[in-house]
């Protein structure tokens, strides 16, 4: 781990056992990874969230709350956290159910420290991916709420493919008025070309249908 992963990332980790709580703690910051513990899922839920790149090391087996029925809690509130489930008492089907529902590593105890380092590893990049596309998202649609309610219409028809003229006849206004809300729409966006603005349509999914 590199000192800019570690400065922009912490690992949570789950486990009713204090001792091994202490070892992955002692693991992880021994490659100088930010480290926070907790012996229960209801420990954790009651901890705000860090807004940095996070993955969480989680037991199977936890008093109240499984792991698994906490896996299905996370995807039900929207939280995005990638898990690596570690067990002492794993097995296939449980092994299937968690990898499905996205988990990024399911490792049986006792199993080798690189092994777990390098599933953080995994788990923190992608992690740090799914924020920065939320970051370009909200940019995205922070640019196209800034457009007129008529440059959101004319944006919507050329990135479908519509000539001006097209898009002129679709909505009953000028073609020269058309050019002009597309030029807006260009400088408003950011976009450098039409695929440039082609592309953000794709990402906010405001491309129109042709009529």
């Amino acid at each position: 781990m590199n000192d800019q992963s570690a400065e922009t990332s912490i690992v949570y980790v789950i486990d009713d056992d204090h001792h091994v709580r202490e070892g992955l703690s002692n693991l992880l910051r021994s490659v100088g990874l930010r480290v926070e513990t907790f012996g229960t899922a209801h420990e954790f839920l009651r901890r705000k969230a860090a807004d940095v790149a996070c993955c969480l090391i989680l037991d199977v087996r936890l008093p109240g709350l499984s792991g698994l029925e906490f896996q299905d809690e996370l995807a039900k509130a929207d939280r995005n956290i990638p898990i690596i489930f570690v067990t002492g008492h794993g097995d296939i089907p449980m092994t299937v159910k968690a990898m499905k529902a996205g988990a990024v590593e399911f490792l049986t105890k006792p199993f080798r420290e690189q092994e777990l380092l390098d599933s953080v590893r995994v788990a923190l990049d992608r992690d740090r991916v799914r924020r920065e596309h939320e970051k370009t998202l909200a940019d995205l649609r922070e640019r196209f709420e800034s457009l007129s309610p008529r440059e959101q219409e004319v944006a919507a028809l050329v990135t479908a493919g519509l000539m001006n003229k097209q898009s002129a006849a679709q909505i009953g206004i000028s073609e020269i008025t058309v050019k002009v809300h597309r030029h807006n729409v260009m400088r408003k966006m950011g976009a450098k070309s039409l695929a440039d603005l082609v592309r953000m349509a794709d990402v906010l999914q405001i491309r129109r249908m042709r009529a």
